[in-house]
């Protein structure tokens, strides 16, 4: 026992060495203080509501009214029962957030080193590289904590996958089925799609190798395998897995039934998104060059250039005092890419990139091929429009890829792999599989190019580059051409001061190994000690840049990122349930306070998101009267916020005396333009006519409306609604409410009653003649079905750990 303990100690040494680097680094987290994320912010406002119902139920709500109308919560941040993975997934992040998220980098990295079989000092160098790797640093300044989640726990899958492979069948079994399921719990299905395309990579080298090495039984069996780890891994998550596939058909990731777009011209339909919604963040080809010098493209969008720069000069030309130029150029639109915003360069590192370069002399086998063919296809695809070809076969042929935006974002794989071959590289160095005079002639090599590379930028930067960035136009005419000017010198210098930076760095990174092969340098320990300091302060330095101290505020103030103005007040002392539109601003602010028609979200209702591009958006007052927008938000002349009463808005329910068909979805909502809703309703040809107890062939049904007949709002919860009607005839009511089949349960005195679709968006319900009570449920069946095959999941997979840890011991005894 104490031996064992021994053997594990430099290990938890280890690990407490990542807590304190994890906190150390966003150590305001200690005062109490949280960093303040944009993202986050916008999803505060969207979860108020369901979060204020949790909080004051103990219930799930499932339905949030505060954004769009109305939509789930499935991608709000729902809480599952039986959803035990997250459990773990919280225990896991023991520390503040975001120190939590940084630690579950640097563990799982680690991990998946010494899997490798990697020295375990050098899979703590590793670790530091992949951990403070500038992108996955910059996520967690700007809020993309989903997607950090699921990067944090790449490396865990791809090390239970490799444990398969290499014969250890339980541990692998196990590791992979948890990882994944937690992988899968962090809800970013775009980061697991591209780990799944890394991970198919890797089966096909593996697969030839097997094929070469004549163990094509054994591969078989490890796939086999993994098949069941993947399997229990889905049950693990199954609620939010079917709960998200079931609304993904309704949202805007979902085929469009629209032809035609809201200025009439055809639209092109795809089961998707839209082409250029998925490629507008594309990776320029040039910019490659900042995976290696950081502010090559001239950093993020907009940098402060400080006092000794040609633009502050420019500013105290024009008669700014030194306090106006330098508040001026905090915001000097350095960026000169071709993407249309980006908080700061994806830097993987100038020292990372010599030892990958260093590893791709030394390194051999199966090994480097994965990682070599999973860092091109990282890169090619991030490129997006701009590899058209290579970009339109995976949108047009790859199942799911036309799901998700922003391809730049791929390179979270070569994020991976690029410091996976580099740790490879230096243990090849360490070890005698090379003689001496092979690791001078790599190393010789290596610095050639990445240090060439770098001198030639330095020399020739004038005639490579013009510094010219696709918004200079603009602000040519707001400016003019001495500002522009001023800018790129500013951009030069940048360019300048970091690629001379990454050639130092590349100097000293080759100095060390010189020195280690000359036995200047013999401990391998030390050399490691000088790559952890020449990496931790090559990335560090440019992290924090970007994301430091100055980031976090008071925790109150990100927990309650909205304050109400006047106008929210005044609104809110209205107590009847009606719906807010806000002209004056594109945050989740109205969400947070109202039932809103605003909001913020990547995968919003797809019916409703073409009603709002083609009617709310044109402020169109006949839909905004049927969502019932009793408020509209708006900025006089004078820049002043009112509240403007809209005294025509239908209210929440309404008896309508007729009822038109159309044939199709184009049709229906190009209706809505002069439909008078107070009166009529329609609904599309593919609604069940069955449903209006009416003769199917009726175009139009009519129904008679007395001045008595009234239908009236009696308690309103997010999901549960309750009405009152009184009609003397049979009647058909219209709700402000969105539809949505797949939960949406209409009641009439209790019975469950078939309700439908109507003007696009909205629901529709026959009533008998008398007085009734209506009441709307939110009952999704996806909820209990997937919380039972959670339970299930759970229960087995734990029963196969305590065997699967049985029978290894007594193996081992």
């Amino acid at each position: 026992m104490q031996f064992s303990f021994k053997k594990f100690l430099p290990h938890l040494l280890i690990i407490v060495g990542f807590v304190v680097a994890s906190l150390a680094y966003f150590n305001p987290v200690l005062q109490g203080k949280q960093i303040f994320q944009s993202d986050i912010m916008q999803y505060i406002g969207m979860a108020k509501q369901q979060n204020d119902f949790r909080e004051a139920t103990g219930e799930e709500t499932y339905w949030t009214n505060s954004a769009f109308g109305g939509m789930p919560t499935y991608q709000l941040g729902a809480h599952y029962p039986n959803n035990y993975i997250k459990k773990l997934d919280h225990t896991l992040r023991f520390l503040p957030r975001p120190a939590d998220y940084l630690f579950l980098y640097l563990i799982g990295f680690y991990i998946l080193l010494l899997v490798l079989k990697i020295d375990y000092k050098l899979a703590a160098l590793g670790a530091l590289a992949f951990g403070f790797s500038t992108y996955l640093i910059i996520i967690l300044g700007v809020g993309h904590n989903s997607k950090a989640h699921a990067i944090a726990y790449m490396p865990l899958v791809l090390s239970g996958i490799l444990l398969t492979f290499q014969k250890k069948y339980i541990y692998g079994f196990l590791l992979t089925a948890i990882a994944l399921g937690l992988e899968l719990s962090a809800n970013h299905y775009q980061m697991t799609y591209y780990l799944m395309l890394l991970v198919l990579i890797l089966g096909i080298v593996y697969l030839i190798d097997a094929y070469k090495k004549q163990m094509l039984p054994h591969f078989f069996k490890a796939v086999g395998i993994l098949v069941v780890a993947v399997i229990f891994s889905i049950g693990l998550n199954a609620t939010n897995i079917m709960a998200t596939q079931e609304y993904v058909k309704e949202s805007t990731r979902g085929k469009s039934e629209l032809t035609i777009n809201p200025d009439g011209s055809p639209k092109d339909v795809t089961s998707g998104l839209d082409k250029d919604y998925i490629t507008e963040y594309s990776y320029g080809i040039t910019e490659t060059f900042n995976l290696f010098i950081p502010r090559f493209m001239g950093g993020g969008s907009y940098e402060d250039v400080g006092k000794n720069s040609e633009t502050y000069e420019f500013f105290r030309n024009l008669g700014a005092t030194p306090v106006q130029a330098l508040n001026e150029v905090k915001q000097t639109p350095t960026y000169w890419g071709e993407q249309p915003i980006v908080e700061a360069p994806a830097y993987i590192g100038a020292v990372v990139i010599f030892l990958f370069v260093l590893a791709l002399f030394l390194v051999k086998g199966r090994l480097k091929w994965w990682l070599v063919a999973g860092t091109i296809m990282s890169l090619l695809l991030s490129y997006g429009k701009n590899l058209g070809f290579l970009t339109d076969l995976f949108i047009d042929y790859f199942p799911l890829y036309n799901k998700f935006r922003a391809v730049s974002s791929i390179q979270v794989i070569l994020e991976l792999c690029i410091p996976i071959l580099a740790m490879f590289g230096l243990a090849r160095l360490f070890n005698d599989f090379e003689n001496k005079d092979e690791k001078i002639k790599a190393l010789k090599n290596t610095t050639i190019i990445t240090g060439g590379l770098a001198l030639v930028f330095l020399l020739f930067k004038g005639s490579l580059f013009d510094f010219v960035g696709n918004n200079d136009g603009r602000y040519i005419q707001a400016y003019g051409q001495g500002f522009i000017d001023a800018v790129k010198a500013d951009r030069m210098s940048f360019f300048v001061n970091d690629t001379l930076r990454t050639l130092v760095l590349v100097l000293l990174s080759a100095g060390a190994i010189w020195f280690f092969l000359k036995k200047n340098l013999s401990e391998k320990g030390l050399v490691v000690v000088v790559f952890a300091a020449l990496i931790l302060f090559d990335l560090v330095v440019v992290d924090r840049r970007y994301v430091n101290n100055d980031d976090f505020v008071s925790a109150i103030q990100v927990q309650n990122p909205y304050q109400a103005n006047p106008v929210d007040l005044e609104i809110q002392k209205d107590t009847t349930h009606f719906r807010v539109f806000d002209l004056t601003t594109g945050n989740t602010k109205p969400s947070y306070f109202h039932n809103s028609l605003n909001g913020y979200h990547a995968a919003k209702m797809k019916r409703y998101d073409d009603v709002f591009n083609f009617y709310i958006a044109q402020n169109h007052l006949g839909v905004l009267n049927m969502l019932n927008t009793k408020y509209i938000i708006a900025q006089n002349e004078e820049g002043e916020v009112f509240p403007y009463k809209n005294t025509d808005a239908n209210g929440n329910a309404w008896f309508v005396s007729e009822l038109e068909q159309k044939s199709s979805a184009n049709e229906e909502i190009m209706a809505l333009d002069s439909l008078d809703t107070k009166t009529k309703a329609i609904y599309s040809f593919n609604a069940p006519d069955h449903l209006f107890k009416r003769i199917p062939q009726e175009s139009n049904v009519k129904y008679e409306v007395d001045s008595l007949a009234s239908i009236k709002l009696v308690d309103y919860k997010p999901n549960y609604i309750k009405y009152e009607s009184r009609n003397s005839n049979e009647g058909f009511a219209v709700f402000s409410e969105n539809y949505y089949a797949q939960g949406w349960n209409a009641y009439i005195d209790g019975e469950v009653t078939p309700h439908v679709r109507v003007n696009y968006i909205l629901r529709g319900l026959q009533i008998p003649p008398g007085n009734h009570t209506i009441e709307f449920k939110f009952e999704p069946e996806v909820i209990q079905t997937g919380s039972t095959i959670a339970m299930a999941s759970s229960i087995i997979l734990m029963l196969l750990l305590a065997i699967g840890l049985f029978f290894e011991f007594k193996k081992k005894e």
